[in-house]
């Protein structure tokens, strides 16, 4: 991401800019491949913009204004989707999840599903790290009452966990830092929108599209930006939506990533993640007064661990390991309330068996 041809061209056009726009465009076929879709965008801001622009969307394609959105999701996500929604969707409406597993409470889905529900929006994995199964039943209420279904999903689970489109998402958005694209002082953010090659799907994306094809010249091909028109760049004032310069540079380097990793290397990391996640929950398990996991559905990189029985709050517990140099888990008790002194934690591929092994024990003297 740091060659000057990239990092220095900010804005250019077809005649200019060869290398940028080919890079752009082998960024959403590496999307594309692992998402099994078609049409994906260039980075927008990050996971929050992008579920939001699904969101509306699928109000223009619908002319309906509500959304269906399941309670577990990123508390982030969801103010982003009520504040850059709101002047097409003003009717948020949280579907509860069931207590026991985790996953989306279908009963109360089929409930609030109505003739003016545009979409409905899920995580999966979830905010709290549970895998939603129900997945075909989801779309299946969705579609019947004539909404769309759009699927949040980290890609790096897509190494181990079918793609939303398997189970009838017509909209996948989610972020791209997870594809080697590093934090740096909060940014390192880059969300996609992805769908099939649908004109009236593609109509209503407003940020840049790229594609490849024949030149005036006898087998050679070009890249370039597809159905420009739709852009707030070519409409401006007079297109659904306006947009500005955002992320292309990490779709870039996700593009670096994805080509390196391969279908094998994102399985083996997948692998590697859900057995990470498996071992740290049954070694924390093991420790008096904490349960882990809470839900019974099965997780991927997060899961959350409840410190009730221990008679001491998160924030007390996350003070003590912070002495220990440990990171504890982020605190739920003001997004979750229900779920009472419980934290939310995350196991990745950095992660060795010695961490996890150290986390334990540093919990274990802790509570």
């Amino acid at each position: 991401m740091e060659r000057d041809e990239f990092l220095t061209a900010y804005v250019g056009e077809s005649m200019a800019d060869h290398g940028k726009f080919q890079a752009q465009f082998e960024f959403a076929s590496c999307m594309a491949e692992l998402l099994d879709m078609e049409a994906v965008n260039t980075p927008t801001y990050d996971w929050g913009m992008a579920a939001a622009t699904s969101v509306r969307m699928a109000s223009r394609i619908t002319g309906r204004n509500e959304a269906l959105i399941a309670k577990s999701i990123t508390p982030d996500i969801l103010s982003c989707i009520k504040n850059y929604s709101l002047s097409i969707v003003p009717n948020v409406k949280l579907v509860a999840t069931d207590k026991k597993t985790g996953l989306i409470d279908l009963k109360d889905l089929k409930k609030k599903i109505s003739a003016n529900t545009a979409i409905v929006y899920f995580e999966n994995p979830s905010y709290l790290g549970v895998i939603e199964t129900q997945g075909e039943e989801i779309s299946k209420i969705a579609h019947d009452a004539g909404a769309l279904v759009s699927v949040g999903v980290d890609p790096i689970s897509l190494g181990v966990l079918v793609p939303p489109a398997h189970y009838g998402a017509d909209i996948a958005v989610g972020d791209i830092q997870p594809l080697g694209v590093p934090m740096y002082w909060g940014g390192g953010l880059g969300g996609f929108v992805a769908t099939h090659d649908d004109p009236k799907f593609v109509a209503e994306f407003p940020s840049l599209l790229f594609g490849m094809t024949a030149t005036t010249q006898k087998g050679e091909y070009g890249f370039g930006e597809v159905y420009f028109e739709r852009t707030s760049y070519a409409s401006r004032e007079k297109a659904k939506d306006f947009l500005g310069t955002m992320a292309q540079l990490h779709g870039i380097g996700a593009a670096v990533y994805l080509s390196l990793m391969g279908p094998r290397g994102m399985r083996e990391l997948g692998e590697g993640i859900l057995q990470r996640a498996e071992y740290a929950m049954k070694k924390l398990a093991a420790i008096k007064g904490v349960k882990v996991p809470v839900f019974t559905g099965p997780h991927f990189k997060e899961f959350v661990v409840n410190f009730d029985r221990t008679g001491k709050t998160v924030k007390q517990i996350n003070k003590a390991l912070l002495k220990k140099r440990i990171f504890g888990g982020k605190d739920l008790s003001k997004e979750f309330p229900e779920l009472g002194q419980s934290a939310l934690y995350c196991v990745t591929e950095v992660h060795t068996k010695s961490d996890l092994d150290m986390l334990a024990g540093a919990l274990k003297e802790v509570v």
